[in-house]
């Protein structure tokens, strides 16, 4: 995968996942049906994570939730250091 299609993807799903949370806590607020908490760690999981965690601290959502607290930073660092293993020269 070129470094351009990467930035390219990383961008869009972090935008998509900052825009997931934001929704779910306006929901919440709402009283509406919900995001579900595995959509919310499966974009995360797709590369979301920096745009989860901002969302999570910005909007006050899912903090208070240990595997959010700790899963979503613990999914950011691992996605940092396969980022750096794959485009280490």
């Amino acid at each position: 995968m070129s470094p351009k299609i990467l930035f390219i993807w990383l961008v869009a799903i972090n935008l998509i996942s900052f825009a997931a949370l934001g929704i779910d806590k306006r929901k919440a607020v709402k009283g509406r049906f919900r995001i579900s908490e595995l959509t919310l760690f499966v974009l995360s999981l797709a590369g979301g994570s920096l745009g989860g965690l901002a969302a999570m601290y910005t909007f006050r959502h899912k903090t208070k939730k240990w595997y959010f607290k700790f899963g979503i930073p613990l999914i950011l660092v691992l996605q940092l250091a396969v980022i750096c293993f794959i485009f280490k020269k």
